[in-house]
């Protein structure tokens, strides 16, 4: 294999099982966004414009979908002799046969295929985060400093700085205290889940670690934890551009509604930072005369003879007459029938809502769809699933199944 300066390591494997149905079937990174992209879309799109060319996928929770879509990683430039793209599953080897146990575990699996290239330094991404960076400047500062690990953070809410991996650092940006998802944060400085590592250092730490019987085996609560304790220089890079964790049914939702606020809080019309995704090849969208379309994005092969505000609506959608969608996330092939209302909900990737069905618009106090996982009035459609006519879905539902008005939401 021809030497390479930086190889990328994309996490990809997650169950993301706090987008409920969604991921029943396919893994995190393959759920559809913004009408005409997989999450996993943004994460490539960046290491094709930041020039990096060797990327490993590491997948694991239902695969197949994830890899079909990335297949030789032509739609995003990836397909190359030298490098390229390379999805990579767990594997049995001689001396074990086990699943991917955490972050630091996965990376650790795949020394040998990142050791083909011979690289300086090593960029681990997550595969479900919605943003657009440039990774050379996250190189170039990790280069200036002589970091032997250089972790890109933002300033998250208060509320939420829980969540993440938080940091303090001192005036010259190096961490001098790392707590992962802490109950008491000590700043809102948060990890981004984007590191980039000297490989020979990274190398040691993950054989240490792997060695440790005690371990999570994992980025933030060992490998970054254990640098510091070892005294070894890490540092902050600061980035200031919009930046979602969708990994829960109200981030998802909030992401796919800031693509069409006005202005748009993500801007996805940058013509210097396309973001590339898999063509699905339908023919141009049809609105008929009837149907009034606002504030929204409407994808190829769709047939729109409703009303549709504010929403966002994948490929292959029909929408027909006298429906109206509304602040809603249609998925690919989903079939909203007559006389449908449709308000607050993500429909899920084949769905079909029969006629006068209303959704979302109504709370019960008996909600017979509630789940823990539809917040702030979202309800969720499983894909591939039938709606019957006239059925009523309260806020805050989840439908997993629905079959003449027999409800599975477990």
């Amino acid at each position: 294999m021809a030497r390479t300066e930086c190889v990328a390591m994309i996490l990809a494997g997650g169950q993301g099982s706090r987008l409920g149905a969604l991921t029943d079937e396919i893994a995190k990174p393959a759920v559809p966004f913004g009408g005409k992209y997989r999450i996993i879309d943004f994460v490539l799109s960046n290491c094709t414009h930041s020039g990096i060319s060797t990327v490993g996928v590491l997948t694991q929770y239902q695969p197949l979908d994830l890899n079909a879509y990335i297949g030789n990683g032509g739609s995003w430039d990836l397909d190359r002799n030298n490098g390229g793209v390379y999805v990579l599953p767990p594997y049995v080897s001689m001396q074990e046969n086990k699943w991917y146990k955490g972050t630091a575990n996965a990376i650790y699996h795949n020394i040998p295929f990142i050791e083909k290239f011979s690289p300086s330094y090593v960029l681990v991404l997550s595969g479900d985060h919605i943003y657009k960076m440039d990774y050379r400047r996250l190189i170039r500062y990790h280069k200036e400093t002589g970091a032997a690990a250089t972790i890109a953070v933002m300033p998250v809410p208060w509320e939420e700085a829980s969540r993440f991996g938080i940091m303090n650092t001192d005036d010259n940006g190096r961490i001098v205290e790392f707590l992962e998802k802490p109950e008491n944060p000590i700043s809102n400085q948060a990890s981004m889940g984007i590191y980039v590592f000297s490989w020979e250092s990274l190398r040691e730490y993950l054989i240490s670690d792997e060695l440790d019987s005690a371990s999570s085996n994992d980025f933030g609560k060992n490998i970054i934890p254990n640098m510091l304790d070892n005294n070894e220089s890490l540092y902050a890079y600061r980035f200031e551009g919009y930046w979602k964790d969708v990994g829960t049914l109200h981030s998802l939702w909030e992401a796919n509604m800031d693509i069409i606020a006005s202005p748009p809080v993500f801007n996805l019309h940058d013509h210097n930072w396309r973001i590339y995704s898999k063509n699905p090849i339908k023919p141009p969208h049809y609105i008929s005369s009837d149907a009034v379309v606002r504030n929204s994005c409407v994808t190829e092969g769709c047939h729109i003879c409703g009303y549709v505000d504010k929403s966002v609506i994948s490929d292959g959608v029909t929408i027909e007459k006298g429906a109206k969608v509304i602040d809603s996330i249609i998925f690919p092939n989903a079939h909203i029938g007559e006389g449908a209302v449709i308000e607050k909900t993500i429909v899920g990737e084949g769905a079909k809502v029969g006629r006068g069905v209303v959704c979302g618009v109504h709370s019960g106090d008996d909600n017979p769809y509630a789940s823990n996982l539809c917040t702030d009035g979202i309800v969720l459609i499983n894909g591939n699933i039938e709606i019957e006519d006239g059925a009523v879905i309260f806020k805050n539902s989840m439908v997993r199944t629905y079959e003449k008005g027999v409800i599975d939401n477990d």
